[in-house]
């Protein structure tokens, strides 16, 4: 039996909780420290990982530790920094999104593991769950050029509120989950990004940045995309879940259980439950084509989706997938070029807020 990886886990809110969750239940990985800046006095620490080693200095817990490995799942200003040190360390890192808060420093990270020949996995969740695989193939089959229309708006209240507030201060809304949705375009189109457009507005007194922002994609296949975002108390929850392609054979839609089945249900909000954003609940497919008295040959699809995994699932699947890519030595090219270019991409809309003009992709 190959030898444990040893992990060195930064990060426990959301996201750092459910892949430290997925390494201590896994048999190929070994959690050798969990690391947060305040975890000693202000983190809550689930049951399970209690018996860890804490650490809030990120230099030292590297040093003592020694591990095989580093997750860093903490704020998007510290990712880089991070993951630098730790491949300097000759560690694989597996890094929750973005890569970094700018270009330059996402090329350094890449380029650092490929010097190293370390391995270096980017939390896309989308690419490891199987609904939205299922939507990518059939949205491919939709011929050229595309529609895509994209977002995910969330009711920031209670803890929530807390978390959306903090993220804002490293990047805005359309930059910190847009690199899922337009690395979701690049899979289907297959083709390159060519200008980006955004727009934005600050509606949160509290936030320090624009906590909504729309952008617009457009590709040298003639396809365009859409991504709104929009974080804080004050957002609807009407049509706050989009996921729609459409082509000239037809479109298919993630269809996710939106409707409120009572009214106490309507009273309360979740548009920021984490398990929501990555929930199909099932796939509307619509054929385009027409016969001779332009009625439709073919009805509407359903593809049920119910067994999908969960949001901790989706998780043990990215970790399964670390722990692959360093046992057998995967190629990880792809997913390290889309993850800067995704993250190029987002970035240019935001540039586009700041300048108020579309942004040529080079």
């Amino acid at each position: 039996m190959a030898d444990k990886v040893k992990v060195l886990v930064v990060g426990l809110g959301n996201m750092g909780a459910s892949h430290a969750s997925a390494y201590h239940r896994s048999e190929g990985f070994q959690i050798v420290g969990i690391m947060s800046r305040s975890i000693k006095s202000n983190t809550k620490i689930p049951a399970e990982l209690a018996g860890y080693p804490l650490y809030e200095d990120f230099d030292v817990a590297l040093k003592e530790t020694k591990p095989d490995a580093v997750s860093i799942n903490s704020w998007p200003n510290t990712h880089a920094e991070y993951a630098l040190k730790a491949i300097a360390a000759n560690c694989h890192v597996f890094m929750e999104k973005p890569l970094a808060t700018n270009i330059q420093d996402a090329e350094k990270v890449v380029a650092a593991a490929r010097a190293k020949n370390r391995k270096l996995v980017l939390g896309y969740i989308l690419r490891v769950h199987p609904s939205w695989i299922k939507f990518i193939e059939v949205g491919k089959t939709l011929g050229k050029p595309l529609v895509m229309r994209l977002n995910l708006n969330q009711q920031s209240s209670g803890s929530a509120w807390h978390w959306h507030k903090n993220l804002i201060d490293s990047l805005i809304p359309i930059v910190d989950c847009g690199v899922h949705y337009v690395d979701v375009m690049c899979q289907l189109t297959g083709a390159k990004p060519v200008r980006v457009h955004g727009i934005g507005a600050k509606l949160w007194a509290e936030a320090d940045k624009q906590n909504y922002g729309h952008l617009h994609v457009t590709f040298d296949d003639g396809s365009v995309g859409w991504y709104e975002a929009g974080w804080g108390p004050m957002m609807s929850e009407t049509a706050y879940f989009v996921k729609d392609v459409v082509g000239p054979k037809g479109a298919v839609s993630i269809v996710a259980g939106q409707a409120a089945s009572t009214a106490s249900d309507a009273e309360v909000s979740n548009s920021a439950d984490i398990d929501r954003h990555t929930k199909t609940d099932a796939l509307k497919i619509h054929y385009a084509a027409v016969d001779g008295d332009k009625n439709f040959k073919k009805p509407d699809e359903i593809v049920s989706m119910e067994d999908e995994p969960g949001h901790q699932e989706l998780c043990d699947r990215e970790q399964a997938f670390f722990l692959r890519a360093i046992r057998e030595d995967l190629d990880l090219t792809e997913q390290m070029d889309a993850a800067v270019n995704s993250l190029r991409i987002v970035l240019a809309a935001e540039q586009s807020i700041e300048l108020g003009r579309t942004v040529e992709l080079g």
